[in-house]
C-alpha cells in the first residue's frame, strides 16, 4: 500500500516562502513515474482544491489563483514531489497535501499545515 508523507508546512508571514515535500513510499518506481500527481489544499469550512499538478512527462497546470507564485516538481528517482511557495498570502492558509491527480487515488496522507499571517 503506497503512503503519502507530507511535510515543509509551517507559520509564515505574509510574502514569506515555503517548499512543501511529498513523498510517497511504498510506491513502485514505475507506478509513481507515470502518475500525474498534484498538490492540494482544504482550508477550513472549504472543501479540498486541486491547485497544482505536474504528469508523468512534466506537463505542469496551477489553478488561477497560484499562478506565477507556487512552483511544482517531482523527483521519480525518490518518488517525491515538491511545492515551492512563493509571495504567500493569508489566503494560501490551508492543509496541504498531495495524491494522484486522477483516479483511482491512493490513500491521502495526514497533510501539512500552512498558516499565512497577514
Amino acid at each position: 500500500q503506497v503512503q503519502l508523507v507530507e511535510s515543509g508546512g509551517g507559520l509564515v508571514q505574509a510574502g514569506g516562502s515555503l517548499r512543501l515535500s511529498c513523498a510517497a513510499s511504498g510506491a513502485s518506481g514505475s507506478a509513481f513515474s507515470i502518475s500525474a500527481m498534484g498538490w492540494y489544499r482544504q482550508a477550513p469550512g472549504k472543501q479540498r482544491e486541486l491547485v497544482a499538478a505536474i504528469t508523468g512527462g512534466g506537463t505542469i497546470n496551477y489553478e488561477d489563483s497560484v499562478k506565477g507564485r507556487f512552483t511544482i516538481s517531482r523527483d521519480n528517482a525518490k518518488k517525491t514531489v515538491y511545492l515551492q511557495m512563493n509571495s504567500l498570502k493569508p489566503e494560501d492558509t490551508a492543509v496541504y497535501s498531495c495524491n494522484r491527480a486522477a483516479s483511482p487515488q491512493w490513500v491521502w496522507g495526514q497533510g501539512t499545515q500552512v498558516t499565512v499571517s497577514s
